[in-house]
């Protein structure tokens, strides 16, 4: 089977650092433990195995600060997603030792939403509800920033007049890059005198430029992913929409349907950025080596 390997394609450097940060605290014996990660590190669950097999514990939930309250002592890992200043002042007020594996670039929208609010803006943040991303992103300036996901959210914001003198949009990093264009335009159109800074990384926009681009002619594009990372749901997306091409997201090999293969003769891979890089090698030497012909004949006799 032809297998078009779309380039780039999963780990960005920020997903590479977090990793590192934790791997090197669970070797670190002169930290404080237990060792604790509020919040998944990174949206894959075979890389959260990997760092629990080191003695670093994951604990997840509905938000940071509800999360921190389970942990008694030791030490704490916010992930590469960042966390408001609410939870590292939680934190700091209980004893934990903090160590920071916030993404470079998330870092970059809250001290830009920081500095937004201090010259007299009120922002308007495109991003994924429940993801924790916006979460930490919010809590830098609770009162001065409002959560919209659609253009439907735009249209039932309460803005009062001295809010709409100055306005601001600032956007999650992981975005589909044609979804957030579109919902800027809404919120221009509704509000002109809006500044816009479009925060989506260069890695996820990258990812998703290739998929558009190079998924083209495939039969189906497999991208390999955890479902709670919002910039592989996106690529999915980005194939189906920008290539024209059906799309399936796939945790790992174990989860590769044969029956989508049926009749396929050119198969696309990508990988979201918090994709270990094996499990999709493992993904692409599987199709590469698959004979749908042979198959087909193996599932009548």
């Amino acid at each position: 089977m032809e297998v078009i390997k779309i380039s780039p394609r999963g780990y960005c450097y920020g997903v590479v650092d977090a990793l590192k940060v934790a791997d090197k605290a669970a070797k670190d014996s002169t930290l404080p433990r237990p060792i604790h990660i509020i919040g998944q590190i990174i949206h894959n669950r075979h890389a959260i195995e990997d760092l629990s097999s080191k003695g670093v514990i994951t604990i997840d939930g509905p938000d940071r600060l509800s999360i921190l309250e389970q942990v008694k002592e030791g030490t704490v890992i916010f992930t590469a997603h960042g966390v408001s200043p609410a939870v590292k002042q939680r934190a700091q007020e209980r004893g934990l030792y903090c160590i920071d594996a916030t993404c470079p670039d998330v870092t970059v929208t809250h001290d830009l939403v920081k500095d937004l609010v201090a010259k007299g803006y009120y922002v308007i943040y495109i991003g994924k509800k429940g993801h924790p991303e916006p979460e930490g992103v919010i809590g830098e300036v609770p009162g001065h920033i409002s959560l919209v996901e659609v253009e439907a959210d735009v249209d039932v914001l309460q803005l009062t007049e001295e809010q709409q003198q100055k306005l601001a949009v600032s956007t999650q990093t992981t975005l589909s890059l044609w979804d957030t264009h579109r919902v800027i335009k809404h919120i221009k159109e509704k509000y002109p005198q809006t500044e816009v800074y479009v925060d989506i990384c260069r890695a996820t926009q990258t990812r998703q430029e290739a998929v558009a681009e190079q998924a083209r002619g495939a039969d189906l594009t497999v991208v390999v992913g955890d479902p709670r990372s919002n910039n592989t749901n996106r690529l999915v997306q980005v194939s189906q929409e920008k290539a024209g091409v059906p799309a399936v997201r796939i945790e790992d090999l174990s989860q590769l349907d044969t029956n989508l293969l049926r009749g396929k003769k050119k198969i696309a891979v990508t990988a979201g950025a918090s994709t270990p890089s094996q499990i999709t090698r493992a993904v692409i030497r599987f199709l590469e080596e698959y004979q749908p012909e042979e198959a087909e004949q193996t599932s009548n006799i």
